[in-house]
């Protein structure tokens, strides 16, 4: 089955030459292309494709939002001419980054690590994450750019993580609790619990709990977080 690709980008002649590249892979068929985030959505909600070129700088626009507001799950490699934290943000966690002028040999490249990771479920990229970083993440049946620092606290739900960002917004990722401590910046968050990870930044209150434990407020959660007793040191230690 061949992947249906769009491609975004606001030069027709750099939307063009991409066609052209990709003309030669027998595995995508281009089903349109868009020069801004309007006509990219437009495009996305008729054609229903499974992969974007997705350049950075558009006009006035920046392409991390469209997928911010498509509701279909996208395998997006980005294309950039120099956008070094564009680049950075998706070494975290995408299909690839391709900078301009594109390499014949490094978008064949592209291509075959889509194919692979669709086949192999290839192990992502697990570097620590900074503080600053945004994450490409599946939402239940769309995908989106998470940033790091937004994130207020993590709670377990069986195979997945419910996320809490400070926007007041929760979202489901298909990611353990184990994972998320084993990559995020051990400066910012803290284990609490069996079940829970929190943002040091987002802590307004801790409080003295029964059996020498502790309960924390975060801000805008009316709710407190019980802290175990196996984790309470820790959360001592990060506040002397």
């Amino acid at each position: 089955m061949k992947h249906r690709a769009i491609i975004v980008d606001d030069e027709r002649l750099a939307r063009t030459e991409m066609r052209r590249l990709l003309a030669e892979h027998d595995e995508l068929v281009v089903v349109g292309d868009a020069e801004d985030l309007s006509e990219a959505i437009e495009l996305i909600g008729k054609e229903k494709p499974d992969l974007v070129f997705l350049d950075i700088q558009l006009s006035n626009e920046n392409g991390f939002d469209l997928l911010d507001q498509v509701e279909l799950r996208l395998n997006v490699i980005f294309v950039t001419a120099f956008d070094a934290y564009a680049i950075r943000a998706f070494e975290v966690n995408a299909i690839d980054y391709l900078v301009k002028p594109v390499n014949p040999e490094r978008l064949a490249k592209s291509i075959k690590r889509l194919s692979e990771t669709k086949k192999e479920k290839v192990e992502p990229d697990l570097r620590k994450l900074e503080y600053e970083d945004r994450l490409f993440l599946e939402f239940g049946s769309r995908s989106g750019f998470l940033k790091v620092n937004t994130i207020k606290c993590i709670a377990a739900d069986g195979d997945y993580t419910q996320v809490f960002t400070e926007d007041g917004k929760k979202h489901l990722v298909a990611k353990t609790l184990k994972e998320w401590q084993a990559r995020l910046p051990e400066k910012h968050f803290v284990r609490i619990h069996r079940s829970a990870i929190v943002n040091l930044e987002f802590i307004e209150k801790v409080e003295s709990w029964f059996g020498r434990t502790f309960q924390i407020y975060l801000r805008a959660m009316s709710t407190p977080l019980p802290v175990s007793r196996r984790y309470a040191a820790e959360l001592k230690r990060r506040f002397n």
